[in-house]
């Protein structure tokens, strides 16, 4: 016999359309475990401790709410189940997956969150089969982590690490890991590895379930203008970079559009200015080099989505810069791509 505890929080696969509009219902989590029970050969071998400290599309998260998650997950005692499946809406999916694949490093057993497409009773939606694989992994694999099984259309069953998953694809409903690099396969209720994590063991380190809300995080686009943002009740910028690591670093259009004067401006402000996502390697574009000369911080080799979850965990919990950036750079969750 397996216990699970499963955690409602809302989105899509908690949702049902009604005359044309999708939103959360009372009702709909409960259509998930009774299409399971149909479908799932051995659900008989699974006890389920239902709770929901939640109930929102995930478009209308903020971190607070995932200090809600955490502490009616930690009110469970959930190293006393075999797995813990949480339920999430797909639009800040990525971003509470590398929430809690960072706080939960340590937990010895493991949590996976799954989300739908569709509402379940929508033919289209892949919701039942996403569950149906986390609970496959429970009981087959039951390996520490966070993960997140999701299965696109017209494609198979992975599994992804929480700390690596991008936001999903643009007008789709599609998600990738970064670099494309899945964690597992899942077909016909078995398991295949296909990036195993490196045998180097991650560092744990105690959290407290603090997400500051004084980071603010800038996307590039050409003609930003960093006259426009307001700095005030900010301890720290997390910048976001073209995909090659880069961002503007000309005056040719005004020193307002040149990202090294926004550094500059914050640096007399005590503000730190972070870059993600970048790969480290020998060779690196004048412009970053660039932004480096100019006091920004790097955050190497990983996603945007752990750098801001991880940048909100470190300020919420250190205040020390030298504990700030220790943490930054440990790897404790397997965020740091290689």
């Amino acid at each position: 016999m397996k216990n699970i505890l499963l955690v409602f929080t809302g989105g899509t696969i908690g949702s049902m359309a009604t005359e044309g509009c999708i939103d959360t219902s009372a009702t709909a989590p409960f259509t998930l475990l009774q299409q399971f029970r149909q479908h799932y050969p051995d659900s008989q071998q699974l006890m389920f401790k239902t709770i929901q400290p939640l109930n929102l599309l995930s478009e209308n998260l903020a971190p607070a709410a995932w200090k809600t998650l955490i502490a009616a997950i930690e009110a469970e005692q959930p190293a006393q189940y075999d797995g813990i499946i949480v339920t999430h809406g797909t639009d800040t999916l990525s971003y509470t997956a590398a929430a809690l694949g960072l706080y939960f490093h340590a937990l010895n057993v493991p949590v996976l969150l799954v989300s739908s497409d569709y509402p379940l009773d929508d033919s289209r939606a892949n919701g039942l089969e996403n569950f149906i694989c986390a609970v496959d992994f429970i009981a087959l694999i039951n390996q520490p982590g966070v993960f997140v099984p999701y299965r696109n259309p017209q494609q198979m069953t992975v599994v992804h690490q929480g700390t690596r998953l991008a936001s999903c694809l643009q007008l789709s409903g599609d998600f990738i890991s970064v670099q494309h690099k899945s964690y597992m396969r899942y077909e016909d209720r078995r398991f295949s590895a296909l990036n195993p994590p490196a045998a180097t063991p991650f560092r744990r380190i105690v959290l407290k379930p603090e997400f500051s809300e004084r980071i603010l995080m800038i996307k590039p686009y050409p003609g930003l203008n960093y006259r426009t943002i307001n700095l005030e009740q900010v301890d720290a910028v997390l910048h976001d970079l073209y995909h090659s690591g880069t961002a503007c670093v000309s005056r040719q259009w005004g020193e307002d559009h040149s990202l090294p004067e926004f550094i500059t401006r914050c640096r007399e402000r005590a503000i730190k200015v972070y870059l993600a996502p970048i790969i480290q390697s020998v060779d690196a574009y004048q412009s970053t080099r660039t932004l480096i000369a100019q006091g920004a911080e790097v955050i190497w080799n990983m996603s945007i989505e752990a750098a801001y979850t991880k940048l909100l965990l470190a300020y919420g919990n250190f205040s020390d810069e030298q504990d700030i950036m220790d943490f930054i750079n440990a790897d404790i969750a397997g965020e740091h791509i290689l």
